[in-house]
């Protein structure tokens, strides 16, 4: 079936519809925010999707070409491991006695909005077979989902953006779309999927600055990317053995990030699990 569907450069129309089910979050019931919406597909295509999701991650693996910094559907990668990465980062700061400004960065919706044209460009930059470009091309054009709550449907809708939530290949598409995000950023920044945390050692108020401006770098690429952060949940906090509480004056393009100050790892680790 994979050779068929790879060498006729088609997908099976079924393969492409999906019900989209809203699971709930937490919090008011009533709040459609409060929902994450899954999609349920084809059982044969997700059989399919497997095949090539191993493919790409062994060429992946070979090139050396995700970011080493993003932990998120990656084998041998978790939350734990990202969050031991960024408090012994944290640690070291401390132990030097000196100040890490970080930014906590919330993306809104982000597996909904990849452009599929952008998308595409950027899994063939990655070294995966042109047949397999094409395939994934066909996975996501003219794809179509109606949503089910109980037993009543909607109607059905095209789909003209994003990766399908509750794909086998939706986590690793959305990897290779933001595998870039880095690029040009001299401050670290670490990523679990689309949760981004942004931080930097801060000597002087060039360090000041510098974020700023790495800030700045990420917000011109979110916007090349149709990619939207949100900074009213983005949030601004500075690790330091000071009793002396400085204001962060850090913001994403006009908007002001709001702080938070504390003196343990527990805001990051919410922040990156969240």
């Amino acid at each position: 079936m994979l050779d068929i569907t790879i060498n006729n450069d088609t997908i099976p129309r079924d393969w492409k519809k999906a019900i989209v089910v809203p699971v709930h979050k937490g919090g008011d019931r009533s709040v459609v925010k409060n929902y994450r919406l899954v999609s349920l597909t084809s059982v044969v295509c997700k059989q399919m999707e497997h095949v090539i999701a191993g493919y790409i991650r062994q060429v992946w693996e070979n090139r050396d070409w995700l970011y080493e910094g993003q932990h998120g559907f990656r084998p041998g990668y978790s939350c734990k491991s990202q969050i031991i990465t960024v408090c012994q980062d944290l640690a070291d700061s401390l132990d030097e006695t000196t100040r890490l400004n970080v930014i906590i960065i919330d993306f809104s919706k982000a597996f909904d909005l990849d452009p599929h044209d952008r998308l595409l460009k950027k899994i063939a930059a990655s070294g995966v077979d042109s047949r397999v470009v094409i395939w994934i091309r066909e996975f996501l054009i003219d794809r179509s989902q109606r949503v089910r709550v109980g037993g009543h449907y909607s109607e059905e809708v095209r789909v003209t953006s994003g990766v399908p939530q509750g794909s086998v290949l939706g986590p690793l598409l959305f990897l290779a779309y933001v595998n870039d995000i880095w690029r040009d950023i001299e401050s670290k920044i670490r990523l679990f999927a689309n949760d981004c945390i942004i931080y930097r050692k801060i000597l002087n108020i060039k360090d000041v600055e510098k974020l700023q401006m790495d800030l700045d770098v990420l917000g011109d690429w979110a916007e090349e990317n149709e990619m939207k952060i949100n900074p009213n949940k983005s949030k601004a906090l500075s690790f330091t053995r000071t009793r002396v509480k400085e204001p962060l004056n850090y913001s994403l393009g006009d908007q002001k990030i709001a702080n938070i100050w504390e003196s343990s790892n527990e805001v990051i680790y919410a922040g990156l699990i969240r």
